[in-house]
Formats: structure tokens, C-alpha cells, sequence
């Protein structure tokens, strides 16, 4: 068992979940129940399932939540591209969260790499 708090991509998991919600309060607020919250139940996924899938006794268990967690990260990019598109985000917003999103899938394929 790993403990999750200490795992680099369970933190940048954290701050890009901070960064959606505030990036995601100026959206209309006809997106609440739309974009609003499938981008932040994504964001909350990733560092979820990374959190849960250390607590499993294997790392074949622990490399299933992180290919979870890797899915949701490509569901959260593809949910920023759509806000931008449709001028949700502002261009530095945009280009600030999908670095983040980029480096943490790269981060979390790195860790599947080396644990199986």
C-alpha cells in the first residue's frame, strides 16, 4: 500500500482540480449542469482514482485505477478544448490547464511504466 499523499501525481492531480473549479466559476451559469460539472467530476476523478488505486494490494490493481485516472485526464482535456471553443476559457486559462493535464498524463503513464 502507497500512501497516496506523497505521490507527486496525486498532488498535481489536487492542483488541477483547483484549477478547473476556478477556471470553470465564469462559466454561464446555464453550463451548471452541463460542462460546469462533467469538467470538474473529471478533474476530481484523476487524484481520486489515484488515491484509491494505492490502497490496493497490487500494482497490477494499483495500474488499473491509474489507467482509470489516465482516461479521466483525457476526458478533462477534451472537455477544455470544448470550453475554449466555445470561449468559456481564456486563452491563458486554456493553455494553463491543458500543460497541467498534459504533464500529469505523462507523469501517470510514466508511473504504470515503471510499476508493472
Amino acid at each position: 500500500m502507497k500512501v497516496f499523499k506523497n505521490l507527486k501525481i496525486w498532488r498535481q492531480g489536487i492542483s488541477i482540480v483547483l484549477d478547473v473549479y476556478n477556471a470553470s466559476k465564469k462559466f454561464p451559469p446555464e453550463e451548471l449542469y452541463g460542462l460546469t460539472s462533467q469538467i470538474r467530476r473529471s478533474a476530481v476523478s484523476i487524484p481520486s482514482n489515484i488515491a484509491e488505486g494505492s490502497g490496493k494490494n497490487s500494482d497490477k490493481d494499483f495500474s488499473r485505477f491509474l489507467d482509470i485516472a489516465l482516461g479521466s485526464s483525457f476526458e478533462l482535456e477534451t472537455q477544455i478544448i470544448i470550453a475554449q471553443k466555445l470561449n468559456f476559457l481564456k486563452d491563458q486559462d486554456f493553455t494553463d490547464l491543458t500543460d497541467k493535464v498534459i504533464e500529469e498524463q505523462k507523469m501517470i503513464s510514466g508511473l504504470q511504466k515503471r510499476i508493472k
